[in-house]
């Protein structure tokens, strides 16, 4: 256990030095869009692309890993919905949620924390993740949070948008690049992958930073206090149901025979357990939902999983 936490406390650790940072004021909160758009534009794509470019392609496209993920997530969102979709938790916020509940740290967090823990094979189980819930579970609850709307207004307009927006996110088309050059055993030239590898370097600590600077903001700009009852259930589902429904899942899927390596399980799993994704709070944000809340169980979900996440790792690996 002790072996785990030294490699989990410093990603850990990065995220409360961001949270501080910008808590205390020396990072003002006008810089924190800026980091935001550098790792989310420049380093993370670029580590997404090395990541993608040297896994092998089988990894890059297992549809049995696709299928048992994309089912969790679909029943991880009704699920979540179900249970908070009452009272004052109109669908807008319930779909978000929902969406806080289902979707995982894993480009801003996860994937280097994986491939720290387990090695490089772990990035590539890991990616397929990331286009899973960058595309279907954040577009579903896209939509579901439009249906207290009507009209030009409502889920279907939301759904086109957020396929739209999910088009403009630079990450899955570094993800497909990367595919790419696996697939073909395409080489960039020795500068141009140079200049990609400085910046892949770079994703990891600043994202992690970022996060913490993040959830400082939407904490500090919060409207008014959340009733503990309307967060804490999420963060539960979040660090304990997503990664035991996952297990039970893949075992299952294995069971009925399902080609579904054991190793990619376990990295699946890892990555359910990981904390919510910091960026549904600027979704929720957009789309008025009640963002206090969201904040809440972002910041909740990743101070447990310092301590949840590393109980996961302790038993499955």
């Amino acid at each position: 256990m002790l072996a785990i936490l030294l490699v989990t406390f410093p990603f850990f650790a990065l995220v409360l030095c961001g949270y501080i940072a910008a808590r205390r004021g020396w990072l003002p909160q006008v810089a924190i869009p800026g980091l935001n758009t550098f790792v989310l534009y420049f380093a993370l794509p670029c580590m997404l692309y090395r990541f993608g470019s040297s896994t092998p392609i089988a990894q890059l496209l297992d549809g049995g890993l696709v299928a048992v993920y994309l089912l969790c997530a679909l029943v991880m969102v009704g699920f979540t919905v179900a249970v908070t979709h009452r009272g004052r938790i109109g669908w807008n916020d319930a779909s978000f949620g929902a969406l806080v509940g289902a979707f995982p740290n894993t480009g801003f967090m996860g994937v280097p924390l994986l491939v720290a823990l387990l090695g490089a094979q772990a990035a590539g189980p890991a990616i397929v993740t990331i286009v899973i819930d960058l595309v279907v579970t954040s577009s579903l609850c896209i939509a579901l949070s439009r249906l207290d709307a009507a009209g030009s207004h409502g889920a279907g307009v939301a759904a086109q948008n957020a396929l739209k927006g999910a088009a403009l996110n630079p990450m899955p088309w570094a993800i497909l690049g990367g595919t790419l050059a696996s697939a073909y055993q395409f080489t960039l030239p020795i500068p141009v992958m140079q200049t990609i590898g400085l910046l892949a370097d770079a994703a990891s600590p600043v994202a992690l930073f970022t996060i913490g600077a993040v959830l400082a903001r939407s904490q500090a700009n919060a409207a008014a206090p959340t009733p503990l009852g309307d967060y804490m259930p999420v963060v539960l589902i979040k660090l304990v149901l997503h990664p035991v429904l996952l297990l039970l899942l893949g075992l299952t899927a294995i069971r009925l025979g399902l080609p579904l390596d054991r190793f990619a399980l376990t990295v699946v799993v890892l990555v359910a357990a990981l904390p919510s994704a910091s960026n549904v709070a600027l979704l929720a944000e957009r789309f008025d939902a009640d963002n206090g809340r969201i904040a809440r169980i972002i910041l909740l979900s990743t101070v447990l999983a310092f301590f949840t996440f590393s109980g996961a790792v302790a038993l499955l690996v």
